[in-house]
């Protein structure tokens, strides 16, 4: 019998389980994780930053899922009841929530490998002959399919994903492998000041994007060995890999793009700049990660909500939006949005102008509001007349959050102490304050707002 390339590829597929860790903090994203976990983050206008390294196993024909979580969970364990509770356990596929919940002792996770270690019963429970091992705080599109095949072919006990990143981003940032010419890989470094050129690319490293694959017999070796080692901290950049190269069979998968030389998209929102520049880059003409593939669809949930609805039209106010992208429950009123993210149900006043930002979830803006290359926390209510992104000064006297590139942070608490302490001025200073010094919302917008 003659097996077809595809139909290879789906065996090696179906006998695999991913396994998506999704615990991560991300302390540098500030505020914007202080009550939700990194992987939860909403992102491109209606989805959440896990629902890509989801989607990308449905569409690779890995339907055998478990999350692993531990961090602010409850967001991220809603969202994945929510959305990704309908695979059928009777054929064999399912999304399967892990929490740390202490397995094999009395600690939470310390590292990704203990993540696995404690949750190695499950891997048994399953039995496959793979295991998939993904970071869920990722934004990009792979057929882990291609990565399954090369992984297998190349006799390797483990294989590490890895993308050619510019030297400069990746120093400090990402850790870096450096390779022989058959992507055996001889060293691993965790965030070096100065990565290894790639010999046959000059100004580009070999950055690892926190995928593996393991054989799965190797792979539960390997977890019970680190849970004996005292010193270690169970994690697979600063312990596995570099004690497994030395051992072990263990190649880089390089993640390229099939079509030409160009890297492929693949972003790590870890950061308030990085978090901005990629929702700005679904806005591009041609982006290099396109949400509207039926081909490779980013599977999600969302409620259902009515669509977006720009008002007025006439020569004082016009609610239009430009090079933007504007979910469901909008209500632009008479405001102009150009180059920004509206997350569902954003409701924004009369005469207001957003422009280069990213507005969450139920954010409010008042009438009389510029907005310039911001994020605002979900649910955050904008008053009248409040200028951010346009003077930096402004911003931080505001108590707002700066970024280097100079991306602002707003959160709803963030504008609650900036109204508390605005009040008290009011009360100490009444003379230098009128009626005039904040326009209300115009009536008619507001109505039209709450319908």
């Amino acid at each position: 019998m003659i097996t077809s390339d595809s139909r290879y590829v789906s065996q090696l597929t179906r006998d695999s389980l991913a396994l998506v860790l999704a615990g991560g903090k991300g302390s540098r994203l500030h505020e914007l994780t202080r009550s939700e976990s990194k992987p939860a983050l909403h992102f491109g206008g209606k989805f959440r930053v896990i629902d890509f390294p989801l989607s990308n196993c449905i569409n690779s024909g890995i339907r055998q899922i478990g999350v692993v979580t531990q961090y602010k969970a409850y967001s991220l364990l809603r969202h994945l009841v929510q959305g990704w509770g309908h695979l059928n356990r009777e054929l064999g596929e399912f999304v399967e929530l892990l929490p740390a919940s202490q397995q094999k002792d009395s600690n939470w996770y310390r590292g990704t490998a203990d993540a696995l270690y404690q949750n190695i019963d499950f891997i048994r429970e399953n039995a496959p002959k793979y295991v998939v091992v993904l970071s869920g705080d990722h934004v990009y599109k792979m057929d882990y399919g291609d990565m399954l095949v090369k992984h297998v072919e190349s006799g390797a006990d483990m294989s590490v994903s890895c993308i050619e990143v510019p030297i400069q981003e990746a120093a400090n940032s990402f850790g870096v492998v450096k390779v022989n010419s058959h992507n055996r890989i001889l060293e691993f470094e965790e965030k070096p000041t100065n990565p290894a050129e790639l010999e046959d690319k000059s100004g580009y490293t070999l950055a690892s994007m926190g995928n593996y694959i393991f054989n799965t017999d190797f792979l539960i070796e390997q977890l019970c060995k680190d849970a004996q080692i005292l010193t270690s901290q169970h994690d697979f950049g600063h312990d596995l890999i570099p004690n497994l190269i030395k051992s072990s069979h263990v190649t880089a998968y390089r993640f390229r793009n099939k079509h030409n030389q160009q890297p492929p998209y693949w972003r790590d929102v870890g950061t308030l700049d990085a978090f901005w520049q990629a929702n700005m880059d679904l806005l591009d003409s041609n982006p290099k990660l396109s949400i509207y593939d039926d081909d490779w669809p980013i599977w999600t949930y969302q409620k259902q909500a009515p669509p977006a609805k720009f008002l007025y039209n006439d020569s004082t106010r016009k609610g239009y939006a430009v090079e933007s992208m504007v979910s469901g429950g909008c209500v632009v009123a008479g405001a102009k949005i150009d180059s920004s993210l509206l997350f569902s149900d954003v409701k924004i006043a009369s005469y207001s102008e957003i422009y280069q930002s990213v507005l969450l979830p139920k954010v409010e803006v008042g009438e009389r509001v510029k907005i310039c290359k911001a994020i605002i926390e979900s649910g955050t209510k904008i008053p009248d007349g409040l200028q951010i992104g346009v003077d930096s000064k402004a911003d931080l006297a505001n108590g707002f959050r700066l970024t280097k590139q100079g991306v602002v942070l707003v959160t709803s608490a963030m504008i609650g102490a900036l109204n508390c302490r605005r009040s008290k001025a009011r009360l100490a200073f009444p003379n230098q304050f009128d009626s005039t010094t904040s326009a209300s919302i115009d009536q008619s917008s507001l109505a039209h707002m709450r319908a």
